[in-house]
């Protein structure tokens, strides 16, 4: 990222650095961080220049309130050096792959079985659905994002403020080098790409991101039983982990539920 993009901010800024990547040559500035906690007002100002100054606002998150570097963002973890570039990806794609590789038991897979795979996967088994229909927004996206960045900034008031050189929320993950799904996958390009298809057919926006999570305001979510179970079959192949270990009982059509209306999107990584 390019400081001198900073002078384009019309809104006063916090104190705050430029963070570089701890990769490679050590050269690459990821992205400007905030010194300290900011409300989600301060975010939402500088989300409405973006178009103008081609910055993406980030509330970033960090490891624990005792994490003084505030990692991976202040310690410099991030790896945009690694990155692909999103636009190379086909979302459909990569999501019926990552659907086939987790709805398929591995030999040295002793986690669940074949049986209980299956079930978690129901009622579509290893058989990957396709993509969710586009929905149109019932409000306006970046309204929705405004109001999930009020939610997110008093759930977690130390969240800071982070600026990628990045068009989109979903190229901005990229940009910054943030690798949260590295356990599954080390090219973050990849699900930028699956982001990217969530903005256009769901009006959803990248607000938040910390070390293993990803925070999405959405404004046009799944209206029925029905569809909320294709979404939930994409967030399955997006992070398996949402419904292998984040969900009581741990099965598609009990996540599904969840997203019927549902203004906002929460992924988590192991």
């Amino acid at each position: 990222m390019n400081p001198e993009l900073l002078s384009a901010v019309e809104t006063p800024l916090p104190h705050g650095r430029m963070i570089t990547s701890d990769e490679g040559s050590g050269a690459v500035q990821a992205l400007w961080m905030s010194d300290g906690p900011v409300t989600a007002g301060l975010w939402a100002r500088i989300h409405a220049e973006r178009v103008r100054t081609g910055l993406w606002p980030l509330l970033l998150d960090s490891r624990g309130v005792h994490d003084s570097e505030f990692s991976p963002w202040g310690s410099g973890e991030l790896f945009p050096e690694r990155m692909s570039s999103p636009d190379i990806h086909d979302a459909a794609g990569l999501l019926a792959r990552w659907w086939k590789n987790y709805t398929t038991i591995g030999e040295d897979d002793d986690v669940l079985s074949s049986e209980d795979r299956l079930a978690v996967t129901a009622p579509f088994g290893r058989a990957w659905p396709g993509l969710a229909p586009a929905h149109r927004p019932s409000t306006d996206p970046d309204t929705a994002a405004v109001e999930y960045a009020r939610h997110f900034a008093a759930c977690r008031p130390q969240a800071r403020l982070g600026l990628v050189a990045a068009g989109s929320g979903a190229n901005a993950l990229t940009a910054a080098g943030w690798d949260g799904p590295v356990n599954y996958d080390n090219d973050t390009a990849k699900f930028s790409a699956g982001v990217a298809g969530w903005e256009e057919r769901f009006g959803a926006r990248v607000v938040a991101v910390g070390p293993s999570t990803l925070h999405l305001s959405v404004a046009a979510p799944p209206i029925s039983a029905e569809e909320a179970l294709l979404v939930a079959a994409e967030h399955f192949a997006f992070c398996p982990d949402n419904i292998w270990q984040g969900s009581h009982p741990f099965t598609l059509a009990a996540y599904a539920e969840r997203l019927v209306h549902g203004r906002y999107w929460d992924f988590w990584w192991d």
